[in-house]
């Protein structure tokens, strides 16, 4: 009698086992729209993240689920996240992609020439990010994060910065300055001989600046080059984007001569030198052609359509550039 006892009983878990390993490898079949978004929040338990997967239907039997979690050693390993099941999943599949973390990424893309204030509008306006610097200034921005400069401008590097839904948007400034140091700090010691740079961040306010005047990206050394040529000269720089920036909010998206006369920290055309600040946050292209510019005597350059421009050595060949692409003359 007992040994008929022992063996059913061991036929009844034999066969809870094969339907344990069935449930595990059988993705389940149920109505829900795919792909599917769901999310664990910090602190949950396995048994309340089976029930909200049988509310998404990722799974059937939730109980069952946390017997496979508990049999595998994974009950306590479920990682907090948002989450995306793009076909069905078996449980233990599922099971994996919980414990293992791997959760749907929102991203915030932060474009090369932007200025601070874009990129502020662009992390305000992304509904995935947890706004913690809303009604911060600029200068709070730059303490909350650990910055010692006074100025946001040009200190965060563009890129796609991917992120958990819910994260904190002070996390991207964080992320995009330490990249932008790191970035600089990275390119300074490699940087070409005789530069009149005396630091990282003088080769960072004339990157913003080419960065602003690239139309072509294969241009940007030589266009760098001009304004080193400049600089050497101690020619003034008299580049509209500096003027633009000066004017802030002010600008109309009409740049007259008035505003060209007028005398502001970033007006390259009454002032020499570098402006105080950056203009824009530039690439690591640019801050690359800043450092290892062109070997070029050019000073002069002028749009010739496409993005492109044309170069010259002298105020003649210029002018002559100038009657033929801006004013339609033959040059």
């Amino acid at each position: 009698m007992f040994r008929r006892l022992t063996a059913i009983v061991a036929l009844i878990l034999l066969a809870g086992l094969a339907w344990l390993a069935w449930y595990a490898s059988t993705p389940a079949t149920t109505t829900a729209p795919f792909p599917v978004e769901f999310s664990i929040a910090p602190g949950s338990h396995l048994r309340s993240a089976a029930q909200d997967f049988e509310s998404h239907g990722l799974i059937r039997h939730p109980t069952a689920f946390v017997v496979l979690g508990r049999l595998l050693g994974q009950a306590g390993k479920i990682k907090a996240g948002s989450y995306m099941a793009s076909k069905p999943l078996s449980p233990y599949q599922l099971l994996n992609k919980v414990t293992l973390g791997e959760t749907l990424l929102a991203k915030a893309t932060v474009i090369e020439g932007w200025s601070f204030r874009q990129m502020r509008a662009a992390l305000d306006g992304n509904p995935r990010l947890k706004h913690e610097t809303a009604g911060l200034s600029d200068a709070e921005i730059l303490a909350a994060i650990g910055a010692s400069e006074k100025h946001p401008e040009g200190l965060f590097f563009p890129d796609t910065y991917y992120f958990d839904p819910g994260s904190s948007d002070l996390n991207i400034y964080r992320r995009a300055y330490h990249t932008m140091a790191a970035t600089l700090a990275g390119a300074w010691p490699d940087r070409a001989a005789g530069l009149p740079y005396a630091t990282p961040y003088q080769a960072l306010i004339m990157a913003s600046i080419v960065e602003k005047e690239t139309g072509a990206p294969d241009e940007r050394p030589l266009i760098a080059a001009v304004f080193l040529n400049r600089l050497r000269i101690g020619m003034r720089l008299q580049t509209d984007p500096t003027v633009i920036y000066g004017l802030g909010e002010r600008y109309d998206g009409n740049l007259r001569k008035v505003d060209l006369l007028a005398d502001t920290a970033y007006n390259s055309y009454t002032r020499a030198g570098l402006p105080p600040t950056p203009i824009a946050l530039p690439s690591a292209e640019a801050i690359g052609a800043v450092l290892h510019p062109e070997d070029s005597k050019a000073l002069y350059f002028v749009a010739k359509g496409g993005g492109r421009h044309q170069f010259s050595n002298t105020l003649e060949e210029h002018n002559r550039a100038v009657n033929r692409y801006q004013r339609g003359g033959k040059g």
